[in-house]
């Protein structure tokens, strides 16, 4: 219940600052551009709160949180005194219409850039791109424990979700992945990961344990919390043991020991189990037992649960002093931009899942975990946020902000205005295409709360 109310509250956090923003972009250039502006609403519906100011804009706060509106004096939308036409909309040049429309995804960006700003100001802690254990592709392509990825495909990675990026969009390609790494003795290495040997149809979500790089931060310790009577642990193992290996093959994290057990009874025979226990390190022979659940007769157990420590340290901060974090958080800006555009050209052309696309749900879950983890976390899923607000609303799809652009560029070229039949035309279509990314967005939800 906690979980769900700080979604639901973050959630209306993040679209108000955002839809804020947006709004104000329109507003703000509307006012320059001579522009009588009716109503700046915060939400859709009846509003909550609502005052006027001196030149007879309505500012409200509406019931229904999820996005915003200017509302400007337009003759399309109603009867304007003839004294007031000039202030009107429809009544200003192209370029003045053009630079009112496009100022609320301009605001967006600018948000993102101060954002991000403030968050390498602060300080961005996240964990390294560092491999905790090697196995299947990445194994055979020299991949080791400790290695510490630099660069993919020549774009440098400073954390582990910038790895699992650049490697996702490899794979989605079809391309092996060229990656430098420096190794646990300091030594720097280019390895190929040969990604294209991926299986069709993989899950884009999991690219790095498919190609066999599990990152060091997820490595669970493989310490016995507690140890179940009766088992093969009985009189063997206590709490707080280490398990270091078995039968001879080393255990690096906690969520190996039942494979090795497994492998170890498949073979019918007793083996050693070796441990840490008060900085000694001990050899163990111990024979493990079929599992008393007849529903899996075939499974051998050792018999213990593990300790579930807190979450490690991070151990990667990108800190910039004020005027270094300027060109840092405008690199940033643009991998993300190029990371979403990419994205959408891969889904249009079949090489990545509509899956990737996400509904409020989504952003609801998000920008709790954001929360939880700080403000540097909360600020960064907020510049993500921001910029892909302006993105999606410089779509050429009418009812969007890209979609009115797009009439007023055919304005420009044809020298006159769009008729009313081929904007109402345009506004139903607009409409079809928002409600299928809509249904197919809260669909990706409903599959991520409930997986099959």
């Amino acid at each position: 219940m906690g979980d769900f109310i700080g979604s639901v509250w973050w959630m209306i956090v993040s679209l108000g600052v955002l839809v804020t923003f947006h709004e104000f972009g329109h507003y703000w250039v509307a006012r320059r551009c001579g522009v009588k502006v009716l109503r700046f609403s915060i939400g859709f519906g009846k509003p909550l709160w609502s005052r006027r100011n001196r030149e007879g804009t309505e500012f409200a706060i509406a019931a229904i949180p999820l996005g915003g509106y200017v509302k400007m004096l337009d003759e399309r939308e109603g009867t304007v005194h003839p004294a007031e036409r000039g202030k009107a909309f429809n009544h200003k040049g192209v370029w003045q219409r053009i630079a009112i429309v496009a100022a609320g995804p301009i605001a967006n960006l600018v948000l993102c850039l101060a954002l991000l700003w403030a968050v390498f100001v602060i300080g961005k802690q996240d964990y390294s791109a560092t491999v905790g254990r090697a196995t299947g592709l990445a194994a055979s392509a020299g991949f080791a424990h400790g290695d510490r990825l630099l660069s993919v495909d020549g774009r440098q990675v400073f954390t582990w979700a910038d790895a699992s990026m650049a490697l996702t969009t490899a794979a989605m390609d079809r391309q092996d992945a060229r990656v430098e790494v420096r190794d646990a003795n300091d030594n720097t290495a280019t390895r190929t990961l040969p990604l294209s040997q991926l299986e069709p149809g993989f899950d884009e979500r999991q690219v790095p344990v498919l190609a066999g790089l599990r990152w060091d931060f997820w490595i669970q310790p493989a310490l016995v919390g507690k140890v179940t009577p009766g088992s093969a642990a009985e009189d063997l193992l206590q709490p707080g043991d280490r398990i270091l290996a078995v039968d001879g093959q080393r255990v690096d994290g906690a969520d190996q020991v039942a494979a090795e057990v497994q492998r170890l009874g498949d073979r019918g025979g007793p083996g050693m189990i070796e441990v840490e226990r008060g900085g000694e390190r001990l050899a163990l022979e111990f024979a493990p037992k079929a599992n008393p659940d007849p529903e899996h007769p075939q499974r051998w157990v050792l018999g213990i649960e593990f300790e579930r420590g807190q979450a490690p340290a991070y151990d990667a901060r990108r800190q910039y002093g004020p005027l270094a974090a300027v060109p840092v958080a405008i690199q940033e800006t643009a991998r993300m931009a190029s990371d979403s555009l990419g994205m959408m050209r891969r889904m249009l052309t079949g090489n990545a899942s509509v899956q990737n696309i996400s509904g409020p749900v989504t952003i609801a879950r998000v920008a709790n975990a954001s929360a939880q983890r700080g403000a540097d976390w909360f600020l960064y899923f907020l510049a993500l946020l921001s910029l892909s607000l302006c993105i999606i609303n410089l779509l050429p799809i009418p009812i969007l902000d890209g979609g009115h652009l797009l009439y007023y560029l055919i304005e420009l070229v044809k020298g006159s205005p769009l008729s009313e039949r081929a904007v109402a035309a345009g506004q139903y279509i607009g409409l079809a295409l928002l409600a299928g990314l809509m249904g197919l967005a809260f669909y990706n939800d409903l599959l991520g709360l409930f997986p099959r």
